[in-house]
């Protein structure tokens, strides 16, 4: 160690250095004598001053504050704000460069608020993270001061040791395992200042961060000129009086006694250190075996606690259990109170009740047995009615026939094949264009229908019956509803429209919801007949639904459309098709599905007679 530098304000903040001071009138040799005597008679100012000695062979320290504007700005030859976008002017002459002369790293930026940031508090809200290095050239020669301005404004909650690193100047280490957060933690500025450098007649100036926890950051690049007067003080030995803040030199002879004297102070204390270490060692192995003891009985303890806690655990658990037990007993003890005692009171009821029954059933027995010849009268009676009921129902079976042969003998007679006539009244776009009625209702109720010619002449047609315009669905049901017992009779019934298109069938057989047509009124009295007959007949009743188109048969229920499907005639002359499927139906709404279903597949063609309506009839 060859240089001595007291600084305890800027390297100990804690140290206060001897109220020292210096007059006017006193040599130079006067005051060192004086420091050497104070320095002699007081062991205590001795050890504060040692401690606050450092070796720094380059004369840079550390500052936990931020940039202030020094008192001369032209010392300042560069200052780059690391992370910065843009450049800025201070008011003061300070000229702060934006981000340049880096390779690698990344820009990092923060609102946080800065404490002790000093006269420029947002350098530090800015930063170049991660390994990476700065190159400046076109610096005059010469001796140079760098300033280096750090904050841990990423990290802001530690812990130390997060973001350790190495800075290196012209590739000498000047920061070794440099941690900003274990010095003045978080969002609070750190200065390196006085780092010396020398620029060589190349101008290059070059700096490396690199990490080895974590990844360097730095905000700010600060590169001062070096004067005379800081060079100077780099080979003097002085320290600075509180009071006057004046340089005391401090002689090499009276360094090299206080240095043997702290030397011996220092050996003196490491003795005394380690005999107070070696004390405290043998205290602390007793201690320890005493703990070691203590601890060991303290787990027996403990272990017996727990074993006495889970019985009272398992005590206490078992207690509940046949509390609950208890309660339920009780429970159900006085449940079963109530219950017999209602029991009992019912069945006193019911013994008087049963003696009451058993006295007026003995009274009965009594009266039963006096009755016993009329009652024996009642039986023959009895059975008669029944052979009685019997004979009339058989008769009735045989009347019931010759009713449903006369019927149908009355509907033969009627004749087998009827033919109706319905006429449709006028159309809109008829009535628009002023068509005239040439039909003749006038004889209708005889069946006979005429229809006028051009001239005074009338054509009369014959049929079964003739419905005019007037006449509704009602009307036409009323004439075909007596077939309906026919087919539940055993008879074969055929029901169809014919006509032209846009004369009215669809509307004659299926109607509307709220007036409907013969198919749907004929299923209904199907149906309400089938309901009146269901205690002496069951009927089984399927739907079937086909087309005759082209000359061809098709099944419009069947899921195989290839199928060929023939009529053929049976030995009593009954007509069927072989292989039709046929759909059980229990209601007229059934029916009525089938029917759509039927009808949705019905093939469709157009030819001069029902183009317009394109629709196959069946």
């Amino acid at each position: 160690m060859e240089n001595f530098q007291f600084s305890p304000f800027d390297n100990n903040p804690e140290f206060q250095a001897p109220d020292l001071c210096v007059s006017s009138g006193e040599s130079g040799e006067d005051l060192n004598q004086e420091t050497q005597a104070f320095a002699m008679e007081e062991d205590e100012t001795e050890q504060s001053l040692a401690d606050s000695m450092i070796c720094d062979d380059s004369g840079s320290i550390l500052v936990q504050n931020g940039f202030t504007i020094p008192d001369s700005t032209d010392e300042i030859v560069l200052f780059v704000n690391s992370g910065a976008m843009t450049s800025m002017e201070s008011d003061s002459g300070v000229s702060f460069t934006a981000d340049k002369f880096f390779k690698g790293g990344d820009t990092f930026q923060t609102e946080e608020f800065i404490t002790e940031g000093g006269d420029y508090s947002f350098i530090y809200q800015s930063a170049r993270l991660g390994d990476f290095r700065y190159c400046i050239e076109n610096i005059p020669p010469g001796n140079y001061l760098l300033d280096l301005h750090f904050v841990e404004i990423i990290n802001t909650y530690g812990p130390k040791g997060m973001r350790v690193f190495n800075v290196y100047m012209q590739d000498e280490k000047i920061l070794s395992d440099f941690d900003i957060f274990s010095i003045v933690g978080s969002n609070k500025p750190l200065q390196f200042v006085g780092a010396r450098v020398s620029i060589k007649d190349d101008g290059i100036l070059v700096l490396r961060f690199e990490g080895v926890h974590g990844s360097p950051l730095v905000s700010g690049i600060c590169l001062r000129k070096a004067n005379n007067k800081s060079v100077s003080k780099v080979n003097r030995e002085y320290f600075v009086c509180t009071n006057c803040s004046n340089d005391i030199e401090y002689p090499s002879a009276q360094k090299k006694l206080l240095r043997m004297k702290l030397v011996a102070q220092y050996e003196k204390k490491i003795k005394d250190l380690k005999d107070t270490l070696q004390r405290k060692t043998d205290e602390c192995y007793q201690s320890w075996i005493s703990w070691t003891a203590a601890n060991e009985q303290l787990a027996k303890v403990r272990m017996e606690l727990d074993n006495k806690t889970y019985r009272t655990y398992s005590l206490d658990h078992a207690l509940e259990m046949q509390a609950e037990k208890l309660r339920d007993i009780s429970n159900k003890y006085e449940q079963c109170k109530k219950s017999w005692t209602i029991a009992i009171n019912n069945l006193e009821q019911k013994v008087k009740v049963m003696k009451q029954e058993h006295s007026q059933l003995s009274r009965d027995a009594h009266e039963c047995t006096d009755s016993i010849p009329d009652l024996n009268k009642m039986v023959f009676a009895v059975q008669a009615l029944v052979e009685q009921c019997e004979d009339l129902k058989v008769k009735y079976n045989e009347e019931q026939i010759k009713r449903r042969k006369l019927y149908n003998q009355v509907q033969e007679a009627k004749g087998n094949i009827r033919v109706f006539c319905r006429c449709r009244p006028l159309s809109k776009p008829e009535v628009i264009a002023k068509c005239s009625l040439v039909v003749d209702f006038d004889a209708a109720k005889d069946g006979e229908l005429g229809i006028l010619n051009s001239g005074s002449t009338k054509k009369t047609f014959k049929f079964d019956r003739v419905y005019s315009p007037k006449d509704d669905q009602v009307d036409v049901f009323a004439d075909a509803a007596p077939v309906v017992i026919s087919v539940l009779d055993g008879y074969n019934v055929c029901i169809f429209a014919y006509g032209q298109t846009g004369t009215g069938k669809t509307f004659t057989m299926e109607g509307t919801e709220v007036n409907r047509g013969v198919n749907y009124r004929t299923l209904e009295e199907l149906f309400r007949i089938a309901n009146e007959r269901s205690e002496t007949y069951a009927y089984n009743i399927s739907v079937s639904v086909l087309e005759v188109y082209n000359e061809q048969i098709r099944d419009l229920l069947a899921t195989e459309t290839s199928k060929k499907l023939e009529i053929k005639q049976a030995s009593e002359g009954s007509h069927h098709i072989p292989g039709i499927v046929e759909a059980k139906v229990e209601n007229t709404n059934e029916v009525w599905k089938v029917l759509q279903a039927g009808s949705s597949a019905r093939a469709v063609g157009s030819n001069n007679v029902n183009e317009h309506s394109s629709r196959s009839h069946w």
